[in-house]
């Protein structure tokens, strides 16, 4: 079986099963502040799991798209050197609310592997947990007589807390977990060994494919365990693995999955894969990476230096310096492999598809912009090694790692790659001084202790009422204090809220909340997973009582003045550069909206009037607000409503419309577009390859502009005579001061020439070197350079020291001749750093020339005498 058939054969048994099968959340997490990117199938499930959410489903399955780069779950140094482990992965799993539990669970994964997939039973292994004395946790008895049903005892594996209790976190839903393992080894092998020896030993044929969590408890802050009243299942199955077994082979890198990549590789590199053990490690690394950096992409995040963009970059830099070193490419070429991934991942993925252009011509130029980089720091690391092995430290600075990190944008951990390489390691704790110098006032800032929630009252979900309402009568169902940067803030879940949560890239409501007369300021709204989190700078005085909740009416009306803006602006956009616009980010507040969408060239300045003047036209034609909430999502699509890529839709959708804009859209928005007034574009720019920018205002701000620009320009009328026609006056007064600045350019030469010719008759020698050092009565700082250079061209041996006032305030330049530099050690740069402190002042320069400047007029001559001393 192909890839596409086992992945398909998975999804169609769990449909036997009454499964509903649900798509791939985005690679990229949003609105949950514990993760940067999906690292397991459970994640978009985690508010079920937490009792935030009611499951839709009881029974669901799918294939997930992971991610493992960081943190507890680090697979990236192991990725292309082992045959299993990767950065981005698929995972097969299948879910249980509240539903079947650990006797289905086990029969069904047994039937899968073995009755339908045809996996042999003798090369089977189930683990199941042990028990755990400090958590007062038995042997699972219960897992352990399920697979006693199918394998015999040997064949069944007692395992420890750390491989067989799962955890969210270090509170939350847990439970023990039952890994199924398979023996991939020869059958001589087998007999040498027994496989029971091997599992859970790190051994590259005995492997883990599928793991079955019970989540059947809840660990509190004490760290004591708590039965849950509802339990569920959580498996994942890793689909690389399974294909790995399924097709006979002794790595993932040697099935379909990769071996299409692989060998459009090896035909770009002109290099045979299975000839050279470094070649090998370097395809199956790039072939990797290029799916984590593929599929991030497609779901929206960009390559950056902040945070999920970081990473994205990191794999991106480590996959084009394999590609360098090993496979001797000094072009761009992982940007040709997204076609093959598309061929063999787009039917399951069809982002992959519908984002190809973008992601080719992100990775180009990504690659393209490193590649510039590359060679230098790769010869400045090559320097750092050899002194380190001449020294026999066999360790290199960690400041100079940190600058190669800094300067040439080297990561540790690739920097540390080619170290290993060599033999050699960095000295982790002073570049982890250098980073902590440079990271510790961001890290501040955002530090903050997180305490418990307390319940007041229990609700499946928080029922947002702000479409129709900016106030409500609410009571707090749960609450925790956050501590951040010494200051102390509440986080307050309502039963139900007319406060819109930050998300979609509107920002959150502000107002207030009053009982008996005392009002609690909310001062701002955000999205935690699925549930909205009211921030206030304290908690009220008696909790548990029902509350009037206020919105900020002002602001919520700019902000959705600003929100249907941006709707009007992706019409405009579509209808005037073309229908390949896409979406690729927005921000909306009460002042401003900001647009990012998918564009391969700069949007010329007719392009942004016309797309101006299609908005306001939208705005006068006063289109009204169609809104319509609760749309499946497959209507929602042939109604023609624009999906933002990277987002995880639910079956169902809320969808607003003003004319022909049609939208899947949860942000609050004007009853009619005549509301927003007027909109004007503020500026337009590149961010990233392929994805521009606008920046735009309306209402409000659009009437401040304008008539900012309109007093300005009565005011500059107010300066000529000829207010008929202002341009021309402009235009004239232009003319005009560009002849005068020839003339004085001429007056200036003709005074340096003069100065000049005074000056060489001032050469002094002192000890060998020809000295001027002389105030001089120009007042332009090119005068002075240029008469400096003149000077050195016709005195040998020159050592010029010229301070003059320009603007009433101090200058100095030094100018020494070269040969003056190299045999003498006389350094401008250094010299006219110590005569400006006579100025009060500082400057600096190149050895030869420099310059400085200060604010002490009187200390001119006292700073040229403290140069000219330097000569001695």
């Amino acid at each position: 079986m192909n890839s596409k058939a086992i992945r398909k054969a998975f999804l169609d048994f769990f449909i036997s099963k009454q499964h509903t099968i649900v798509d791939s959340a985005p690679m990229v997490v949003k609105n949950d502040p514990t993760l940067m990117f999906t690292n397991a199938g459970m994640n978009q499930f985690k508010d079920i799991f937490l009792g935030n959410q009611p499951a839709k489903s009881v029974r669901v399955a799918d294939t997930q798209k992971c991610l493992r780069v960081s943190g507890k779950h680090n697979d990236l140094e192991e990725v292309g050197h082992d045959t299993y482990h990767h950065t981005m992965f698929e995972m097969l799993g299948n879910w249980s609310f509240d539903d079947y539990f650990k006797e289905d669970a086990i029969n069904w994964a047994w039937e899968f592997l073995h009755e339908k997939m045809g996996i042999a039973a003798d090369r089977m292994y189930a683990t199941v947990f042990e028990g755990s004395p400090d958590d007062k946790l038995e042997l699972d008895e219960e897992a352990k007589a399920m697979w006693l049903k199918h394998l015999p005892k040997e064949q069944v594996l007692h395992g420890n807390k750390k491989d067989n209790f799962w955890e969210m976190g270090d509170t939350g839903p847990c439970g023990p977990c039952s890994e199924i393992h398979v023996d991939l080894r020869d059958d001589d092998e087998r007999a040498k060994k027994p496989g029971a020896e091997l599992v859970n030993q790190d051994h590259p044929l005995v492997i883990e494919i599928w793991n079955l969590v019970f989540i059947q408890f809840n660990r509190k802050a004490d760290g004591r365990l708590e039965e849950l009243p509802a339990k569920h299942v959580d498996t994942g199955m890793g689909f690389e693995r399974l294909c790995m077994v399924l097709q006979g082979k002794k790595s993932n890198y040697d099935t379909d999955v990769f071996q299409t990549v692989i060998a459009k590789l090896a035909r770009l590199c002109g290099k045979k894969y299975g000839e050279s053990e470094k070649a090998d490690i370097a395809m199956r690394v790039i072939a990797d990476h290029l799916r984590a950096i593929a599929f991030a992409i497609a779901d929206g995040q960009l390559p950056s230096n902040n945070k999920a963009g970081y990473v994205i970059r990191r794999i991106l830099r480590r996959a084009v310096r394999y590609g360098y070193t090993f496979l001797n490419f000094r072009e761009a070429f992982i940007y040709q492999l997204v076609e093959t991934l598309k061929e063999n991942m787009g039917d399951a993925f069809p982002e992959l598809s519908s984002q190809q252009v973008l992601i080719e011509k992100v990775i180009k130029e990504e690659e393209e912009s490193f590649l510039r980089t590359l060679e230098t720091g790769i010869r400045l690391l090559d320097e750092e090694m050899s002194q380190a092995k001449k020294t026999g430290t066999m360790e290199v600075s960690g400041k100079n790692a940190f600058e190669l990190y800094d300067t040439f944008g080297f990561p540790l951990d690739l920097t540390e790659l080619i170290l290993r390489e060599n033999g050699l390691t960095v000295n982790r704790a002073e570049f982890d001084s250098e980073m902590e110098k440079q990271k510790s006032r961001s890290r501040n800032a955002a530090a903050q202790e997180t305490s418990d929630w307390v319940e007041l009252k229990k609700i499946d979900e928080v029922e947002f009422l702000g479409y129709t309402t900016l106030e409500a009568d609410i009571e707090i169902a749960r609450y925790r204090k956050v501590k951040q940067k010494d200051k102390e803030f509440y986080h307050l879940v309502f039963d139900q809220t007319p406060f819109y949560g930050e998300s979609g890239g509107q920002v959150g409501d502000t107002g207030y909340i009053e009982a008996n007369g005392v009002k609690t300021s909310i001062i701002d709204t955000q999205k935690e997973n699925n549930l909205i989190v009211h921030i206030a700078k304290e908690l009220p005085a008696d909790p548990t009582a029902t509350f009037k909740a206020v919105v900020s009416n002002h602001k919520r009306k700019l902000t959705a003045n600003n929100h249907t803006a941006t709707h009007l602006l992706d019409q405009a956009l579509r209808e005037i550069l073309g229908t390949h616009v896409e979406q690729k980010g927005s921000l909306v507040n009460a002042d401003h909206l900001r647009f990012d969408f998918a564009h391969f060239q700069k949007v010329s300045k007719e392009e942004l009037m016309q797309i101006q003047n299609r908005v306001n036209e939208l705005i006068r034609q006063n289109f009204h607000q169609e809104e319509k909430q609760d749309v499946a999502f497959a209507e929602a699509q042939e109604m023609g409503a624009i999906a933002l890529f990277g987002e995880k839709y639910g079956d169902h959708v809320r969808v607003i419309k003003f004319g022909d804009s049609v939208e899947l859209c949860g942000g609050t928005h004007v009853p009619a577009t005549g509301q927003i007034g007027q909109f004007i574009i503020t500026s337009e720019s590149a961010i990233s390859a392929g994805v521009r920018r606008i920046e735009a205002i309306t209402a409000d701000k659009a009437e401040a502009f304008i008539n900012k620009n309109m007093d300005e320009l009565h005011e500059v009328r107010g300066l000529f005579n000829n207010t008929k026609n202002l341009k021309k006056s402009v235009e004239d007064l232009l003319d005009e001061n560009a002849k005068l600045k020839k003339q004085l350019e001429a007056f200036e030469k003709q005074a340096a020439a003069g100065v000049k010719d005074e000056l060489k008759k001032q050469v002094s020698s002192i000890n060998g070197i020809n000295v001027i050092a002389e105030k001089v009565a120009l007042d332009s700082p090119q005068a002075i350079k240029d008469l400096a250079f003149q000077l050195k061209g016709e005195v040998d041996n020159l050592f010029l020291v010229l301070g003059a006032e320009i603007d009433g305030k101090p200058s100095l330049s030094i100018m020494i001749a070269d040969k003056l530099v190299k045999e003498k050690g006389l350094n401008a740069g250094q010299i006219v750093r110590e005569a400006a402190k006579e100025m009060k002042g500082g400057g600096g320069g190149q050895p030869f020339y420099a310059t400085a400047g200060g604010k002490d007029v009187s200390g001119i001559d006292a700073a040229i005498a403290k140069a000219k001393s330097f000569v001695n």
